[in-house]
């Protein structure tokens, strides 16, 4: 046996058996509770090469393997400008971890790099964009990301802080211009520290955040600017004091008590407690 397939097979080996509880659990959990696969599903499995696709990827080949549901899998892989370097990594990555990816190419880092307004917004939206019409052109009906249960309660404070609304990130939401196609995140549950460890524990180096933007703000040392660097950073002061506060707020998004609101939105439209208050209310 070569020693790139013998690696391969630990890798694959240790999300089932060291890291059990900490990636396979909480993924399988995520796929109950919040019904993300039906059987007839053709998903596409969205790799930008970061350490939270790439294992997306693997869990969700050994879902494809051991479940009783049959659905398909694309491995979609959109290069919107990466440098040759980052390229290869993706790709010696897929080769590594027999991933068989789809590679296709844009120029979204140009045209994102171009805008003096917020690049990062822009070129998020052009991404999820480009990737929904890549995949819908192959016959999917799902996409999944690799949005993990940090991102969801990093968002949610960023929202509160810096957005002035609480306001969450979905486990799944149906596309508004992409009809029947839908987003899934398979990842909602799991922990981006057990992640880490497991890029580590197999020796695994992932892409960062590959666009020039990004690359040349490192450079100038400002990335204590990033909004997300700040929360990531306030709840691991407050961890000293509160160790189980992220699972606090990841709670909290799923018991929210509308009747102890002013004020709310849903479907774009805005709603105020008095539309259904009465003088008789809250009287014993």
């Amino acid at each position: 046996m070569s020693r790139e397939l013998e690696r391969w097979q630990l890798i694959e080996r240790s999300i089932i058996k060291k890291y059990h509880k900490q990636l396979w659990t909480p993924f399988i959990a995520a796929m109950k509770q919040y019904d993300l696969v039906q059987a007839g599903d053709k998903i596409a499995v969205c790799i930008s090469g970061g350490k939270d696709s790439v294992l997306l990827a693997k869990l969700m080949q050994q879902l494809q393997r051991h479940s009783d549901v049959p659905f398909e899998l694309v491995f979609l892989v959109m290069d919107p400008g990466y440098s040759p370097a980052n390229r290869q990594r993706i790709e010696d990555n897929a080769a590594l971890l027999h991933i068989p990816v789809t590679i296709f190419e844009s120029d979204i880092f140009d045209v994102a790099n171009g805008t003096e307004k917020n690049p990062c917004y822009l070129c998020a939206r052009m991404r999820r964009g480009a990737l929904y019409a890549k995949a819908q052109e192959l016959g999917c009906n799902k996409i999944a990301l690799g949005h993990h249960k940090n991102d969801v309660i990093e968002t949610t404070v960023m929202a509160m802080f810096y957005g002035a609304q609480l306001q969450g990130m979905m486990p799944k939401l149906h596309s508004t211009n992409f009809p029947g196609m839908e987003l899934i995140r398979p990842l909602y549950c799991v922990r981006e520290e057990d992640i880490i460890s497991w890029a580590r524990y197999n020796g695994l180096e992932f892409l960062q955040c590959a666009c020039r933007f990004t690359e040349m703000t490192a450079t100038q040392h400002r990335e204590s600017a990033s909004k997300r660097k700040e929360i990531k950073n306030l709840i691991r002061e407050l961890q000293k004091t509160n160790p189980d506060i992220e699972n606090s707020i990841f709670h909290a998004i799923h018991a929210v008590s509308l009747d102890t609101f002013p004020g709310y939105k849903s479907k774009g439209v805005t709603h105020s407690f008095l539309e259904g208050y009465s003088v008789t209310d809250g009287k014993n």
